[in-house]
């Protein structure tokens, strides 16, 4: 797959580039210009970065930063049993359990939500960091609201970390999920209280916080561009209807 000239490979995380110095010189250059499009590509067009991770899982599949990497391109992809199986890789490699959250969510896209339960009462999940055991929690609501137990899901996330007042890196993400299942299970005043807390903590713009608000408070947007070409066309019938008018009364 082509890859763009100005991208070196240099660009990687230090600790990937480390890994790939068990590679030879020329092959770990290569091989880090492929992890590069994985990364850049993975938001906005995760096809495209599975295939460069394919090139890089053919390169160095013994690297586990390559198999990490290719975990992630598969999950955007939504293949979750090929994900999965490349996460499983990549932990074996390193012994690492960060890896765990996004493993049971795959468990959860193979429709598998009572395994991503079992993994969320792993003691797996105590070697997590903060950032992980959050994600972790966010997982096992999920699996709960895929089973139908809205109730549970709502008890789930409610924690230390969701009642603090210190906006963490988390902390927007789990107010979001909080108040969509709190919406879903029809308490939509409290729904309202909590998207907007999601909102004041959103500061990346990582959810849709705002456009939930808006929905729940009954404002609607319009496009600035449909309005100005809405606006455009209806110009050109005025200009339409005044050349007619004209050419009758030449008429």
């Amino acid at each position: 797959m082509p890859i763009p000239e100005e991208v070196t490979g240099d660009e990687i995380d230090k600790d990937v580039r480390q890994e790939l110095q068990s590679l030879p010189k020329t092959l770990a250059e290569d091989v880090a210009r492929n992890l590069v499009m994985v990364a850049r590509l993975l938001d906005e067009d995760p096809e495209a970065a599975y295939g460069y991770s394919r090139v890089a899982l053919r390169l160095a599949s013994r690297v586990a930063a390559v198999r990490e990497a290719a975990g992630f391109a598969a999950y955007a992809s939504q293949k979750y049993s090929e994900a999965l199986a490349e996460f499983r890789a990549a932990r074996r490699m390193t012994g690492s359990v960060e890896l765990w959250p996004v493993m049971a969510d795959c468990e959860r896209g193979l429709g598998r939500p009572e395994k991503a339960l079992d993994m969320a009462g792993a003691p797996e999940v105590h070697k997590l960091d903060k950032a992980g055991q959050v994600e972790m929690r966010l997982v096992a609501a999920g699996a709960r609201r895929d089973m139908g137990q809205l109730d549970a899901a709502i008890v789930t996330l409610q924690s230390p970390e969701l009642a603090s007042n210190s906006v963490q890196p988390w902390t927007a993400r789990l107010r979001y999920a909080y108040a969509d299942a709190l919406l879903a299970a029809g308490r939509e005043r409290e729904a309202r209280e909590w998207f907007a807390k999601a909102v004041e903590s959103d500061r990346d713009g990582s959810t849709d916080a705002s456009d939930r608000l808006a929905e729940l408070d009954g404002v609607e947007f319009m496009d600035a561009l449909d309005e100005h070409q809405g606006e455009a066309g209806s110009g050109g019938d005025v200009e339409s209807k005044s050349t007619s008018t004209e050419d009758g009364d030449e008429d």
